[in-house]
C-alpha cells in the first residue's frame, strides 16, 4: 500500500552509522522485553535468580504500592501502544524504517504537531514503563541504548529529509513550528 500511495523508497542513508543505527535501535527496544518474557516463561513463570538480583530496591515502597506501580505501568503500556498506533495512522504511507519515499510529504498532524519523532518518544516511554513493570534495572540498559540510538537516528533522518529538495523548505518551516524532536521543551 505504501509503495502504491507514496512510491518506493528512493533515498536511504549511505554512511556506516546511517546503515547500522536502525538495527541497533530496533534491537534495543525489543531485546529487554523479549528477554524478560522468555526467561520468566522458561523458568516456570518466576523471575530467575539473576533477574531478582537486578531488582529495584523494595525499601522505598510498601508491597501494595509496588504492585500498584507495576499494574499502572502495564495499563500505561496499552496507552503507549494506542499512541503508537495513532502516530502510524498519521504517518500513513510515509512510514519506512529510515528513508525517503518517491512522493515524500511532511506529516505535521496529530502527535507530529507536538514532536517531530513521536514514535521514538513512545519507545522511550515504553522503556521507562518496562522498568516499572519488571521492577528491574535491566530495562534501563536497553533504554540507555535506545535513547542514544534515537538521538543518532533522528539526526540521520533529518539529514535525509533536508537533502530532499522536494520537502527541505517545508521541513525547515516545520522545524521552526515544532522545535522538539523527541521531548517537548527538552529536545
Amino acid at each position: 500500500v505504501a509503495n502504491a500511495e507514496a512510491g518506493p523508497v528512493r533515498v536511504t542513508p549511505t554512511s556506516f552509522i546511517g546503515k547500522i543505527i536502525t538495527p541497533i535501535h530496533a534491537l534495543s527496544i525489543f531485546i529487554p522485553s523479549v528477554t524478560y518474557i522468555l526467561c520468566v516463561t522458561f523458568n516456570r513463570f518466576a523471575q530467575p535468580a539473576w533477574m531478582q538480583r537486578m531488582s529495584l530496591p523494595d525499601t522505598y515502597f510498601k508491597h501494595e504500592i509496588k504492585v500498584g506501580l507495576r499494574v499502572a505501568a502495564c495499563a500505561a503500556t496499552f496507552m503507549v501502544i494506542r499512541f503508537s498506533a495513532r502516530v502510524l495512522t498519521h504517518l500513513g504511507s510515509q512510514w519506512h524504517l529510515i528513508g525517503r519515499r518517491e512522493k515524500s510529504r511532511i506529516v505535521q498532524t496529530g502527535p507530529y504537531a507536538v514532536v517531530r519523532h513521536p514514535l521514538y518518544t513512545s519507545a522511550l516511554i515504553q522503556g521507562l514503563l518496562s522498568t516499572l513493570m519488571t521492577w528491574s534495572y535491566a530495562p534501563l540498559v536497553g533504554l540507555g541504548i535506545t535513547t542514544g540510538a534515537s538521538a543518532v537516528k533522528v539526526l540521520v533522518e533529518e539529514d535525509l529529509i533536508m537533502q530532499d529538495p522536494a520537502v527541505a523548505e517545508e521541513y525547515r518551516a516545520y522545524m521552526q513550528r515544532v522545535p522538539a524532536r523527541l521531548v517537548p521543551f527538552i529536545w
